[in-house]
């Protein structure tokens, strides 16, 4: 059941810091260091699989191009609460904002281990060095930017914190621009990444080869993300810290997330008619078998989530995004890896450090989530002190 006492003014969680989760989580975050400090010192050699037929790796389809996808909580709440008005989603606003912020600055951090020359990542902002007609050069200058304004966005929360409300007065006169930007910048960026399958052209399988829809794909399942990382935050987050579930908001969210994934799925499924590739689906190979596990991690949901009650029954709900978090991870693992062949003779498994920092990467952010909403005002606060 909904607790309407969760509604009130976010307020620092409080509580011990040092607990056997946040001590894995820490054991994992050094792992991933470690990794890190070895591909500075030696290279990528030293660490990765990576090739010249491969030189997207797991660190740029995980960490960029799907945690960036999982990352779109922040952008979604946005768009719910900011352009269409909705504010009763505001409770979800800051603890989404807070996962994005924190996907999207881990993504840059991949990145800029997967440059082979790290030490030039400024060329991106020199307009000397400006490649307007490479879709590489949008998504970093975009995803770039889109950090920057998502600690502006959460910056009242640091201020509300050290007590600087009259900088938090004047900076929120202008966060109505921030605001705009950060429904643009994704936009542009989440389609720009269906846009790079698109110039790989026949080096992807029909499958995912779906041209000029690719945009349009990526798109709606970087919707799909957001909304499925918002309702497994807020469940995760009701679980762990014992707090009650904001049921019927999630409900509402789970509406709209239905309708997206409707529409999702006619766009996707009409596409591979069209195109003839429907058939590549029944042919008794690792793509074929990828594909099926992608789709049916998005038709389930469909159903799960078809009736009213099936919304607010916290259980189905949780498994459904889950599943959807699924669905776009083999999407977007499909069209970059398992559906990329480069020519004969090129291979590609992540190296076991590779899967190291990822998996630590992902640590990280866990354990970064739960220090900063014990310290800062980012979950509502209750009326009643919750069980500890």
């Amino acid at each position: 059941m909904t607790d309407h006492s969760a509604t009130h003014a976010p307020a620092p969680l409080g509580g011990k810091l040092v607990t056997p989760v946040t001590l894995f989580l820490g054991a994992l975050s050094l792992a991933a260091g470690v990794v890190a400090l070895i591909r500075f010192f030696y290279g990528l050699g030293a660490v990765t699989n990576m090739n010249n037929g491969y030189s997207l790796g797991i660190w740029i389809v995980y960490d960029v191009v799907i945690g960036s996808g999982l990352a779109c909580g922040g952008y979604v709440m946005a768009i719910l609460v900011y352009i269409f008005n909705r504010g009763e989603y505001h409770p979800l606003v800051r603890p989404a904002l807070l996962t994005s912020l924190l996907g999207y600055t881990l993504a840059g951090v991949s990145v800029m281990l997967d440059m082979g020359r790290y030490w030039n990542a400024w060329h991106i902002f020199w307009p000397g060095y400006a490649q307007f007609n490479s879709v590489l050069f949008e998504v970093a200058t975009c995803i770039t930017l889109y950090i920057l304004v998502m600690w502006i966005e959460f910056s009242p929360v640091f201020l509300d914190r050290i007590g600087l409300g009259g900088v938090k007065k004047k900076l929120s006169k202008m966060m109505f621009f921030f605001i705009a930007l950060g429904v643009v910048l994704p936009t542009m960026h989440q389609s720009s990444l269906g846009s790079m399958l698109v110039i790989f052209s026949g080096k992807v399988n029909p499958l995912w080869q779906s041209g000029f829809m690719l945009p349009l794909e990526y798109l709606l399942t970087a919707i799909l993300l957001g909304f499925s990382a918002v309702v497994v935050e807020a469940t995760l987050v009701s679980v762990g810290f014992k707090r009650p579930m904001e049921t019927s908001l999630l409900a509402k969210l789970a509406k709209l997330m239905w309708g997206v994934l409707l529409v999702y799925l006619i766009v996707r499924i009409g596409g591979l008619v069209m195109r003839g590739a429907i058939a590549n689906a029944f042919e008794f190979t690792s793509e074929s078998i990828s594909f099926w596990v992608e789709m049916i991690s998005f038709v389930l949901p469909l159903i799960m989530l078809s009736k009213p009650a099936d919304r607010s029954n916290p259980g189905k709900l949780f498994g459904a995004a889950v599943l959807l978090i699924l669905g776009a991870f083999m999407l977007r693992v499909n069209g970059y890896l398992v559906g990329f062949h480069n020519g004969a003779g090129w291979h590609y498994f992540p190296a076991f450090p590779e899967l190291i920092f990822t998996v630590g990467l992902i640590a990280f952010e866990l354990l970064a989530y739960i220090v900063l909403v014990k310290f800062l005002p980012v979950l509502p606060a209750l009326t009643r002190p919750a069980s500890r």
